[in-house]
């Protein structure tokens, strides 16, 4: 059909600002970068998508898009070949020699997480582009939605008051470095956004303080499940010790070591449910992964595992092995948030609160940012991912790009205006 044939694709950079929040690498940055990407079919249907922004992912980007006119938006599984090509063909989905480190989520990438995440990207905006076109909601391309509703968590962060770096933007959430501004933090998001589920970024305190305010997050709001995130900062020992402490407080444990034998163990020894987001982030992992039982929940992310049908297809996966679903999220703004909501009404079997950056990220690029009510976006039935991009906002976004000199996410570069000498920390960290 000619309506779907595509005219024109372009990808679009922008900065957008980012709170200063701590992480076992660092702080976040005074801003973070984006590409939103639009593919306009010959009829004049724009399909939107968004990604990661940072330099090592707009070259590819940018050349899958200029191969993309005259193809069909309705043919996005032949994005993986497409973008196979404009990499490296005889290295994408192939035996990669990476270490260990560079296939955890530690800012290092390997060509088949690249991959999948440039195929994410245009797939998303293309179901966009295809559900605008025949007037349908991309829950419906997907084979239609299990849930009206996604409930998503509140984010919480070790947060300095106000970034060091002169003349950054200054946002109005305060400094939480201790379990009382954990818990006001917390307070804050639930009275807002009416969050029902709360998870703390750990990693970033020793590990007695960290369970100190997730004890205190359990007493000021009893029954509101909780979980904490360390990054892969914890020996087995340490991680198993966290485990006992919180065996009572916790929802489950996310990423409390690296490597699929140092979590299997941490479960074994101690039964709480672990999640990861980090030594199960392609299909080729889930094998080892569940044989050793290493994980009770899988945080997906639509970005880094081929787009929404790659995740429906990873929730089957789940479901059929009795593993727990949620989603990962990284400051992200209103399109991917639009296209997780999407996915995530589409996921058969259980699903945990989803995870979201958006209370963090004032920013966006759409005409009407989400709004959460009781904790969670109700799914769109409107055209494609049912958002629309306000242009105004992202030329002006861009021309921030464009002046500035931030060209990809640097957590260990922010922290060293603090401190000259910091380096990202070696994993255990404690």
């Amino acid at each position: 059909m000619s309506d779907l044939r595509i005219a024109d694709a372009r990808v679009t950079p922008v900065l957008v600002e980012d709170p200063p929040l701590l992480n076992l690498q660092g702080v976040h940055q005074p801003y973070t970068p984006r590409a939103i990407v639009e593919v306009e079919t010959e009829d004049g249907v724009v399909g939107l998508g968004e990604t990661y922004g940072d330099d090592e992912y707009l070259e590819p980007l940018r050349k899958v898009a200029a191969l993309l006119p005259g193809r069909s938006v309705a043919s996005s599984e032949s994005l993986w070949e497409i973008v196979a090509g404009a990499l490296d063909a005889s290295a994408v989905g192939g035996s990669l020699t990476d270490d260990l480190q560079a296939r955890r989520l530690f800012g290092r990438q390997n060509l088949t997480k690249l991959h999948a995440i440039v195929v994410s990207a245009f797939e998303v905006a293309f179901l966009d582009a295809m559900g605008r076109s025949l007037g349908l909601p991309v829950h419906q391309l997907l084979g239609g939605k299990v849930r009206d509703r996604v409930d998503f968590a509140g984010y919480l962060f070790y947060k300095w008051e106000k970034h060091p770096v002169a003349g950054a933007p200054v946002d109005d959430w305060g400094q939480a470095l201790d379990p009382d501004g954990v818990v006001a933090q917390a307070r804050r998001m639930i009275d807002q956004y009416g969050f029902g589920s709360l998870k703390l970024k750990g990693g970033v305190l020793p590990p007695d303080e960290e369970i100190a305010a997730t004890l205190a997050l359990r007493e000021a709001f009893p029954g509101v499940p909780l979980r904490l995130d360390p990054n892969g900062a914890w020996s087995v020992d340490t991680g198993t010790r966290v485990a006992e402490a919180l065996r009572d407080t916790v929802e489950y444990l996310e990423d409390p070591c690296t490597g699929v034998e140092a979590m299997a163990e941490v479960h074994r020894r101690t039964g709480v449910p672990l999640a990861t987001n980090m030594c199960v982030t392609s299909m080729r992992e889930i094998p080892e992964a569940f044989r050793a039982d290493a994980v009770q929940v899988v945080l997906c992310d639509h970005h880094f595992w081929g787009g929404l049908r790659a995740t429906q297809a990873l929730a089957r996966i789940c479901e059929t092995f009795g593993v727990g679903l949620s989603m990962h999220s990284n400051t992200h703004l209103g399109i991917s948030l639009a296209a997780m909501t999407q996915a995530a009404a589409c996921a058969p079997g259980h699903l945990h609160a989803c995870d979201t950056h958006r209370p963090w990220q004032t920013d966006d690029v759409i005409t009407e940012p989400h709004v959460f009510r009781d904790g969670a976006l109700t799914v769109s039935d409107a055209p494609g991912l049912g958002v629309e991009l306000d242009r105004a906002a992202l030329a002006r976004y861009h021309e921030r790009w464009r002046a500035g000199d931030v060209r990809s996410r640097d957590d260990v570069a922010a922290m060293r205006v603090v401190d000259p000498a910091w380096t990202a920390p070696s994993v255990p960290r404690w």
